[in-house]
């Protein structure tokens, strides 16, 4: 029987930035749902009343 040869265990390549990445730009998820609410409402107007 062959003799088994263990590797050292590593990450694999992966490596986590988001840690050390931090956005100038926060916006809440209230505030995308809400434009884009108004963006829906906005072309239902345009369309059907214009």
């Amino acid at each position: 029987m062959a003799e088994q040869i263990r590797m050292p265990s590593g990450m694999g390549g992966l490596v986590r930035y988001f840690d050390d990445f931090k956005t100038k730009v926060n916006l809440s998820p209230e505030l995308i749902v809400g434009v884009i609410i108004a963006v829906i409402v906005l072309e239902y107007i345009l369309h059907n009343f214009i």
